[in-house]
């Protein structure tokens, strides 16, 4: 397992796939490098690309909004990335070969961070990490426990900007991830 440096260093400089050719910025990940929940996307947008940032588009600002309206925040309670750290040609979903290539710095970086909670955020990041089987509109909010981790996945933020429907089972979601960060890893203050 490589430490921050050097797994950022490999990722700057990765040309596995194609993706690495074409980007302005890599995109590394971002938020507490210590938080209980990781929030995993697929990949960069146009925004990212330029920032080097993930999710400061408008998906990621509807997140981000989201998030700090029920108390969790970017730099103290979550770390956010993609499975790949390069941008597809017009925001594209990544072809296989090319999350396989991102595939081991993202487990790298869940070494590091070691969340307790793990949020696929769309479908091509949980058919990813949870498995082909899954399907967004079926098993979004589900729970899962794998390798000491509770594993959920939601609407990604982009899906809820195109379609309104999604936005009320969105919020339930993130509400539903709050309750399992308060209930399993949140100290709780007991009067003597």
């Amino acid at each position: 397992m490589l430490k921050w440096r050097e797994l950022y260093e490999e990722c700057v400089n990765c040309h596995k796939c194609g993706l690495g050719d074409n980007r302005t910025n890599m995109v590394f990940g971002d938020g507490n490098p210590r938080g209980k929940i990781m929030f995993i996307g697929e990949a960069p947008g146009a925004d990212e690309d330029k920032t080097g940032l993930p999710f400061v588009g408008r998906a990621g600002q509807l997140l981000t909004k989201a998030l700090e309206s029920i108390g969790l925040y970017r730099k103290d309670d979550y770390y956010i990335c993609n499975i790949c750290k390069c941008r597809p040609e017009n925001n594209r979903t990544p072809y296989g070969h090319e999350e396989e290539a991102c595939i081991p710095y993202l487990r790298n970086q869940v070494a590091l961070v070691r969340p307790k909670i793990i949020v696929c955020l769309g479908a091509t990041a949980m058919n990813c990490i949870l498995g082909k089987d899954w399907r967004i509109t079926r098993d979004r909010g589900k729970w899962v426990e794998r390798k000491g981790f509770y594993m959920t996945a939601t609407f990604h933020p982009s899906a809820v900007l195109r379609d309104e429907n999604k936005k009320a089972v969105f919020w339930e979601d993130l509400k539903n991830i709050k309750a399992k960060y308060e209930e399993n890893f949140q100290v709780k203050n007991v009067d003597s």
